[in-house]
């Protein structure tokens, strides 16, 4: 059959199929919707295109050529990937299906989304999920230049291409060993750290800064003794009873709890704010958006039950 410059289109292909499957110009012009005269347009146009005769025609009688017969299982595998792409384009446009990268704080990941993403497995079950749990300024990055769909993270420190949605706060707590004098008391203020050792994280953690600050702010001029860049390291060296931290309550999840206590922390009572990151200017994907109600409704959902762990907005933030 000769190649032909001019391809053929959808339209031609699936009024070809039609006539080929009922060898009526009638009943194929009836199921396609159109006039006898319409379709035979449609046909001939296919057949200048491809230059070749797709049907032989008589006044009682429609049959394949030679050359028909040769498109036939071309044209049905043509159309049948050309209305299966449109179904998986369907899919996506609504949010059923897709990909969603998520660059988060490991605490969040950890203790805010596996719930979320349970709970959206059950409604959305052909989107797949990945998290990349990373610091807050690697968070912004991905989010900034679209590697990631969204972040969670605390809010950035200076304007930029990255808009901030408060969500969430989460309130220090204090860590001890558990075979530490403390760990009998219920609460301590931030005091208590010029008796003990500090194990401090990382200079990169969204931890550290909240709690340097907190520490000027209160005139303790306290430098830690042991640093760890992995908060679940930090926990390991305080449960060995190298000295005591001041950390985020998410990111217990992080950490073996079992030769650890947690005591309350005040005066002042610091928090850091959580948020959904996304890219300003950039649309989300729907499966995107989807998730986003999903995680909205679960995080108000958890600051609603006693005992939660996390809090909506609204309380009193670092220092007040």
């Amino acid at each position: 059959m000769p190649v032909s410059r001019t391809a053929l289109t959808v339209n031609e292909l699936e009024a070809f199929l039609l006539l080929a499957e009922t060898c009526s110009f009638r009943q194929a012009a009836d199921r396609f919707h159109v006039s006898q005269p319409a379709l035979s347009r449609i046909i001939q146009s296919a057949e200048r295109k491809l230059d070749a005769r797709l049907f032989d025609r008589s006044t009682r009688h429609v049959a394949l050529t030679p050359s028909g017969e040769e498109l036939l299982p071309i044209a049905r595998r043509i159309v049948a990937e050309f209305h299966d792409s449109l179904s998986d384009l369907s899919e996506f446009v609504a949010g059923r299906k897709g990909r969603i990268t998520i660059a988060c704080l490991p605490s969040a990941a950890a203790a805010l989304l596996p719930r979320a993403m349970l709970a959206f497995e059950r409604t959305h079950p052909r989107v797949a999920l990945t998290l990349i749990p990373m610091s807050d300024e690697y968070v912004q990055e991905r989010v900034a230049d679209g590697r990631a769909d969204f972040g969670m993270s605390v809010a950035p420190t200076a304007p930029g291409p990255v808009a901030f949605e408060p969500v969430a706060q989460d309130d220090f707590v204090l860590i001890c060993s558990a075979g530490d004098p403390l760990a009998t008391r219920r609460r301590v203020d931030w005091r208590v750290l010029a008796s003990r050792p500090l194990v401090a994280s990382g200079a990169s953690s969204s931890i550290r800064p909240l709690v340097d600050r907190v520490l000027a702010e209160t005139g303790l001029a306290i430098s830690p003794k042991y640093e760890a860049t992995n908060i679940s390291v930090v926990g390991a060296m305080v449960a060995a009873g190298l000295g005591v931290a001041p950390v985020p309550r998410l990111a217990l999840c992080l950490m073996d709890v079992s030769g650890l206590a947690v005591l309350k922390l005040g005066r002042p009572a610091v928090h850091r704010e959580l948020g959904i990151l996304t890219r300003s200017g950039r649309s989300p994907s729907a499966a995107a958006s989807a998730f986003l109600v999903t995680l909205r409704a679960d995080l108000g959902a958890r600051a609603a039950l006693p005992g939660n762990d996390i809090s909506l907005r609204g309380t009193r933030s670092v220092g007040d």
